[in-house]
């Protein structure tokens, strides 16, 4: 059986190419790049060309960028290491209520060290409340960290125009760009300090980026040696940060193309299944979203039995975030947006990349609907 995978936001398939950037250094080239020798320079060289890569993804300059496991490291090193650098200056930071987990239960441990978070609530598209935040921003505010897009329903958030609200208030933004970074412009003006990762774009799990503007003070999460400006010391992960200096050069060549042959299947698949299944709802907002991103709610079912059912017939797809997978309760996403839990619980994500054919979608839309009628008529939700 053929299996078709529509869980992109969760992680990308690894682009071969990338993996044969890597290859070298997973064998002949092991050496340590702290070492002084001629090979261990080879691999330090690897690591700052794609350094470069990366920065110039996001407009940055080089030593802006600092390497880290992958997103929840990198929001974390954010968040935690500012907030802990600059609790002099005020104890107030702001986030929203629809954050990736690593954002927001970084936020909730704060709280149990004495600072005091707002959390914005968003509109019935997942847009945050800009008129709110300019409200809470006062004297003690220090940081706010708004996601660039949500990753389960795919709504891109005003960043531009938080960033002008704290910079008006000379406080720190924050942004986790990770589902928006080689897909569309994540720039270095939209933040302060920018989460962005290496598994969504086809480059290997285990290596992640923050982008730290020039001037901006964190504490380490780590202490060690020297690696990474101190701020993220150990012996780099070369392999993994090499493949992801190649899928960030990748992305650079065919993000454009990528987007419109994407777009065009996203949008066929949303018009097939509306028009095949009565009872869906889209779920985000309807033009500023994620070009490779669909969530829907399905009147009668239960999003994890659909998510079963369709994996039987050879689709991959989810009911929501992959971190809050098997977490048994709706998605507080949607929930955030207005809906009821019951409605909640018929969540489906389906998100695209660059491997899907139209053949995938022809493919899909010829067996979810019959799944849907089957799971209505055995009465799966409960």
């Amino acid at each position: 059986m053929d299996r078709i995978y529509f869980d992109y936001n969760s992680s990308t398939p690894l682009d071969k190419r990338v993996l044969k950037k890597m290859l070298p250094y997973l064998t002949d080239n092991f050496a340590n790049p702290s070492a002084i020798y001629s090979l261990a320079q080879k691999a330090k060289n690897a690591i700052e060309d794609a350094r470069i890569s990366v920065a110039n993804l996001l407009g940055a300059k080089h030593r802006e960028v600092i390497f880290t496991s992958g997103g929840t490291e990198a929001n974390n090193l954010a968040i935690k290491g500012f907030c802990f650098a600059n609790r002099g200056k005020g104890s107030h930071i702001i986030t929203s209520k629809i954050e990736h987990s690593s954002v927001l239960n970084v936020f909730n441990f704060l709280e149990t060290k004495g600072f005091k978070v707002t959390y914005l609530g968003v509109d019935g598209d997942g847009v945050v409340d800009v008129s709110q935040l300019e409200e809470c921003l006062d004297k003690e505010t220090i940081l706010v960290s708004v996601m660039h897009a949500n990753n389960e329903i795919g709504t891109i958030q005003p960043v531009e125009k938080i960033k002008s609200l704290c910079d008006k208030r000379k406080v720190c933004f924050h942004t986790d760009s990770v589902q928006t970074f080689g897909k569309i412009d994540v720039n270095a003006s939209f933040a302060d300090l920018i989460t962005v990762s290496s598994h969504k774009i086809y480059g290997p799990k285990g290596a992640g980026a923050l982008y730290v503007r020039g001037g901006i003070n964190i504490e380490p999460l780590l202490h060690g040696g020297h690696q990474e400006d101190e701020l993220r010391p150990g012996t780099e992960a070369v392999a993994s940060i090499v493949g992801f200096g190649e899928a960030v050069s990748l992305r650079l060549q065919g993000m454009k193309t990528e987007e419109i042959k994407i777009k065009k299947m996203r949008d066929a698949l949303e018009n097939g299944i509306l028009k095949a299944i009565k009872g869906v709802k889209v779920n985000g907002h309807p033009q500023n979203r994620l070009y490779n991103t669909l969530n829907i709610c399905i009147d009668g079912v239960e999003a994890q039995n659909l998510v079963i059912n369709l994996d039987t017939k050879g689709f991959y797809a989810s009911s929501g975030s992959a971190c809050q997978a098997r977490v048994p309760e709706v998605s507080y996403v949607l929930l955030a947006t207005g809906m009821s839990p019951k409605d909640c619980s018929g969540a489906l994500r389906l998100s695209l990349g660059k491997f899907n054919k139209e053949s995938d979608i022809r493919a899909l839309l010829k067996t979810l609907p019959g799944i849907v009628e089957n799971l209505r008529g055995s009465g799966s939700h409960g």
